[in-house]
């Protein structure tokens, strides 16, 4: 098995890049979706949340009210890094349960907008950073989620820098370019990733000999 971690700035493209490699054929252990499993209601996630935020971000039907959360954890820094220690631990244990139901063969994308944040990156083989500049990252924004510039830049400062997350890089994906050309940086890292998992494969039977 080749754990691999991908990442990349909110905008930068990386749900496009994680549909590709799935083409491909690799696992995809998606972090947003883990996200909100956690928080399903009944979770003790969601108690814990209840509990340190009020009864305000629950919605009538038991499940999180996200925008009233959001609206809460994004103006305050501390707040947010409580709602992380409540949902960090519970989202790895559930992404490492779906690692290894992956199979021994198999190339698992560990697809975490949040990566160098949890401190995940160095739990993985390969690390795959897909990278834009900051200010393409906002043009994206508003276009596709009709932010404002200064709703953009927000939410992109609760995220690591730019300088965080290549610095973290063993493969940088550029997706400054069109969709076509992403296609074919995606092919050649899955070529590249193949050949690591070989690689791996080798040396674990050479170190049983």
């Amino acid at each position: 098995m080749l754990t691999v971690g991908l990442t990349g700035g909110i905008g930068s493209g990386k749900s496009t890049v994680s549909a590709l490699l799935a083409s491909h054929g690799a696992v995809i252990i998606d972090y947003d979706k883990l996200a909100r499993e956690v928080v399903e209601p009944g979770s003790p996630a969601l108690q814990a949340i209840a509990e340190r935020f009020g009864s305000g971000v629950i919605a009538a039907d038991g499940t999180l009210d996200r925008p009233a959360l959001g609206a809460v954890v994004f103006a305050d820094e501390s707040a947010r890094r409580d709602l992380e220690a409540i949902t960090h631990p519970a989202i790895r244990d559930l992404a490492v349960a779906r690692q290894l139901a992956a199979g021994d063969d198999a190339i698992v994308i560990h697809d975490n907008p949040l990566l160098v944040e949890m401190g995940a990156a160095a739990h993985c083989d390969v690390v795959v950073v897909v990278d834009v500049p900051v200010d393409l990252q906002v043009e994206r924004l508003k276009a596709t989620r009709d932010m404002s510039e200064d709703e953009a830049r927000s939410r992109i400062a609760t995220q690591a820098s730019r300088q965080e997350r290549t610095g973290a890089a063993d493969l940088l994906i550029d997706n400054t370019g069109p969709i076509d050309e992403l296609d074919s940086i995606v092919g050649g890292v899955w070529d590249e990733l193949v050949l690591r998992a070989a690689a791996a494969e080798g040396a674990g039977r050479d170190s049983a000999l």
